[in-house]
């Protein structure tokens, strides 16, 4: 058996996530006071009593899910699990995946985080931008509404999810047109989420060169195992590749389903989503319904996915 972990991005983070898991693994506690301490507040606090519409928020999403990618990972293997021969991460969760592949401390980490965070909140004002789901086209008929649609402003596919999914991003109202034109062309469904930021789309170009200062001066390193980048679909080399990749990653589309191709063609046939949600999990099946697929989302799939 070989083992790929996986890390969810912005989307899978929910108020109280992690609650159970800290109940039984006291490491998840140390793992949010490290980050507490990088941020200078009490992510921990945060994350169990917000409203959901302040978790969502881009600046305090990306530290959350990098620590509950990281907490829910070390619980795993701390009770047992197999820590991993591939990793990759989507988005943000490619930080996670770099962290437990021991190519860079977690308070690195956290600090280039939250700086990304913040640059990509003021990359674009709030309203001007926005992002789509669209189910149930092939990419390239995606492809070709986004061209269309994208006459009077920027609107591009920026999460190839799995087939049948992608996501779209861009400026509002080309965005909107998007979703009307691939309603018009038979998509399953179309809809607007709930974000403001135009993740991967080239509107955040500004926000991953910026970015550069604060990878250029974390301490990274070759990855202990082999990471995918979700960004490329091929595995970071060493320090200098990782910086730049995930500069520009902030501008470039996630290509989810060439991903899990490149992990499979690695060798990995176990599929393990360490984070809250399932998300990821899903997009799996739906590549490749062959892989076997565990979700550390709570002590309840810890304990399923050790049974298995």
């Amino acid at each position: 058996m070989t083992t790929a972990i996986l890390f969810p991005g912005q989307g899978s983070q929910s108020p109280g996530m992690q609650a159970d898991l800290a109940g039984r693994f006291p490491l998840v506690n140390d793992v949010y006071a490290e980050a507490s301490e990088v941020l200078g507040y009490d992510l921990w606090a945060l994350v169990q009593s917000a409203p959901a519409e302040k978790l969502a928020e881009t600046t305090v999403t990306q530290p959350a899910m990098l620590a509950a990618g990281v907490a829910a990972w070390r619980c795993w293997v701390d009770a047992g699990g197999d820590a991993g021969q591939l990793m990759s991460g989507h988005s943000l969760g490619e930080y996670s995946a770099l962290v437990c592949a021991d190519a860079i401390d977690f308070a690195d980490a956290m600090r280039v985080v939250k700086r990304r965070s913040e640059l990509m909140q003021a990359a674009v004002p709030v309203g001007q931008g926005a992002m789509a789901a669209i189910l149930g086209l092939d990419d390239d008929v995606v492809e070709a509404v986004c061209d269309e649609a994208g006459q009077g402003g920027v609107v591009e596919p920026v999460n190839y999810n799995s087939p049948g999914q992608v996501v779209v991003a861009g400026a509002a109202d080309a965005v909107a047109a998007a979703v009307e034109l691939a309603k018009s062309r038979g998509a399953r469904r179309a809809i607007l989420l709930p974000v403001s930021v135009p993740s991967h789309s080239s509107m955040m170009r500004e926000a991953g060169v910026a970015l550069s200062e604060s990878l250029q001066a974390a301490a990274f390193r070759t990855p202990a195992v082999t990471v995918i980048g979700a960004a490329t679909a091929k595995p970071y080399t060493d320090a200098d590749d990782i910086r730049t990749t995930l500069s520009s990653q902030v501008y470039r589309p996630v290509r989810w389903t060439a991903t899990i191709a490149a992990l499979a063609a690695g060798g990995a046939n176990t599929f393990v989503e360490c984070g809250p949600g399932k998300v990821l999990a899903g997009l799996v099946r739906r590549i490749d319904k062959s892989l076997t697929v565990a979700t550390i989302d709570g002590v309840d799939g810890l304990d399923k996915a050790l049974a298995a």
